[in-house]
């Protein structure tokens, strides 16, 4: 059975380019808002990883990534942060939150699916 990966990004064309890489490995869902998103898994959707964007309109990764980790049901779930913005305290600061990894844009799909790998081991 296929481990499920949530991609949260408000340009689609990274769900697609993630999904066209990986489906072999992972069953994917999207969402462009991370507010719909959240809500989805506050319905009570599992997956087993969450790919966030950092930057998005409404609600941006690092605060996706807080109300996951303060939630009971939610907390386990690791999340890698994808990021166009190369910043030290932004990563340090995502980390300290509660991220698995953090992964710069343009990112490299081989390196994408070991990082993905790895964090759900």
């Amino acid at each position: 059975m296929k481990k499920k990966i949530l991609i949260i990004d408000d340009k689609p064309a990274i769900g697609q380019l993630i999904t066209l890489y990986l489906n072999a490995d992972y069953e994917f869902h999207y969402f462009a808002s991370a507010i719909d998103a959240f809500n989805w898994l506050k319905d009570g959707h599992i997956v087993d990883l969450i790919l966030s964007d950092y930057t998005m309109p409404e609600m941006n990764g690092y605060e996706l990534l807080v109300m996951i980790k303060q939630n009971e049901f939610l907390k386990d779930i690791p999340v890698i942060i994808l990021s166009g913005e190369d910043n030290t305290n932004t990563r340090i600061s995502l980390l300290e939150a509660g991220a698995e990894d953090f992964i710069l844009k343009p990112f490299n799909p081989l390196e994408l699916k070991l990082r993905i790998k790895k964090a759900l081991k």
